[in-house]
């Protein structure tokens, strides 16, 4: 009799594994609240909302309850030439909480398919213009997803290196500063004129070890980007729905994009959905009797009623007192927490911002995604019972927002442990 774990072996391919090393995969058969179940029933707390996207933990009542009336209705429906109450509700409730500008939704699967969205209407924004704008614009560091546009905007290294030669050239810049501000503005203004659009994360380079950069910068690049008439695609898969202390990354800046994209925490971890909100005057550059100027994209699942009755459901969740207070109650232990630590010999930087904690820790070695210390830090957190998922030598917190005040702290002193133990 094969265990789950065999089994698993036998026919599954994980992501961002070695699978010839990956002896350590742990079945997982039940959810609840801040916390996972091994077979053995082993608890973990879920410390990185299983990849950044369950919101209010594993197992929701509320969101099941809600998925499961929709489910006895209306499971799912083409949404070309159809449409449905849940797709028009997430809309309406979604759009009333952006940036005004934000006029319209379209929906796809997933994170990357958002992105791929919106660099498809950047792009073809230009061409049925009849604008020559092939340039884009990104982020050094980025991570934007892993389907070939989104990689294309991405920062190159191991992960696209066998993909290098069919991905489309990008002009990366570096993430904005007191000091390098004017520089990176001189090296816009030289090919201004042919940039169709510039992506990028705000705030927080999740993927490449949570990288912070100050809003007040941000908004002036997005302000002499604007001055150029450059579209702007704001990338808020991993900092939307509260992460970064306030509702959205945008309401800590004074600018507004064109472009908005969507996903992970949007439907509270349930089910895969994305969403690239625009603003009216490019959607209108779409709205034409000539039908070469349509949007041509789409996806089986596209608009999925299950999936948008999740993110309605968790929308609600996410908007209440309660919810809010928590976010806040997290915000306040992590930088009481960061405060504590900050000057450890062993602690080479700390970053926060809202509900996003992460400790660099120091090595003889520079800062990488494949430090060895991963090794060390992967399995000495799971034997205490704690799901982190270190970025090489970057240990970061994402907490689910029902995460108890214990559990936090419990966490915290695991991480002091380490700190001891670890060499």
């Amino acid at each position: 009799m094969y265990t789950l774990k065999e089994r698993d072996q036998l026919v599954n391919w994980h992501p961002y594994t070695q699978m010839k090393k990956a002896n350590n995969i742990i079945p997982i058969v039940r959810g609840e609240g801040s916390y996972i179940y091994d077979e053995n029933n082993k608890q973990y707390i879920d410390a990185v909302s299983s990849w950044w996207v369950s919101l209010h933990g594993h197992a929701h009542p509320y969101i099941a309850q809600k998925m499961h009336e929709q489910l006895t209705t209306l499971e799912h429906v083409i949404f070309a030439g159809f449409t449905h109450r849940p797709a028009i509700e997430l809309s309406e409730r979604l759009l009333a909480l952006l940036p005004t500008n934000q006029k319209k939704a379209f929906y796809s699967d997933n994170g990357s398919t958002a992105i791929e969205v919106a660099l498809k209407m950047c792009l073809q924004y230009h061409f049925n213009k009849k604008e020559d704008r092939p340039v884009i614009l990104a982020f050094k560091n980025a991570y934007h997803g892993d389907t070939f546009g989104a990689m294309s905007v991405s920062g190159r290294g191991i992960w696209t290196e066998p993909f290098n030669e069919k991905l489309f050239d990008v002009i990366f810049i570096d993430t904005p500063n007191a000091e390098n501000i004017e520089a990176i503005k001189s090296q816009i203004k030289e090919v201004a004129t042919k940039v169709a659009c510039f992506i990028y994360e705000p705030l927080i380079q999740g993927a490449s070890g949570m990288l912070m950069h100050q809003a007040e910068y941000l908004d002036q690049l997005m302000s002499y980007c604007r001055a150029h008439n450059i579209l702007m695609i704001q990338d808020e898969i991993f900092v939307g729905f509260g992460r970064t202390g306030k509702l959205f990354a945008a309401n800590h800046l004074t600018e507004v994009p064109d472009i908005m994209c969507f996903s992970k925490g949007l439907t509270g971890g349930t089910l895969p959905l994305g969403v690239t909100t625009c603003t009216d005057e490019i959607y209108q550059a779409f709205y034409a009797d000539d039908l070469n100027k349509t949007l041509f994209h789409g996806h089986s699942f596209t608009a999925s009623p299950l999936a948008c009755t999740a993110a309605l459901a968790s929308l609600d969740l996410l908007l209440q007192t309660s919810t809010q207070q928590q976010i806040e109650n997290i915000v306040h232990q992590h930088q009481f927490f960061v405060a504590s630590i900050q000057n450890h010999p062993k602690v080479k930087a700390i970053r926060q911002c809202g509900t996003i904690l992460a400790l660099e820790w120091n090595t003889d070695e520079e800062t990488s995604y494949f430090s060895d210390i991963h090794e060390k830090l992967y399995p000495y957190f799971l034997e205490k019972g704690i799901l982190l998922r270190p970025l090489g030598n970057i240990i970061y917190l994402v907490p689910p927002y029902c995460i108890s005040t214990d559990d936090l702290n419990y966490i915290y002193d695991t991480i002091r442990q380490a700190l001891i133990e670890l060499v």
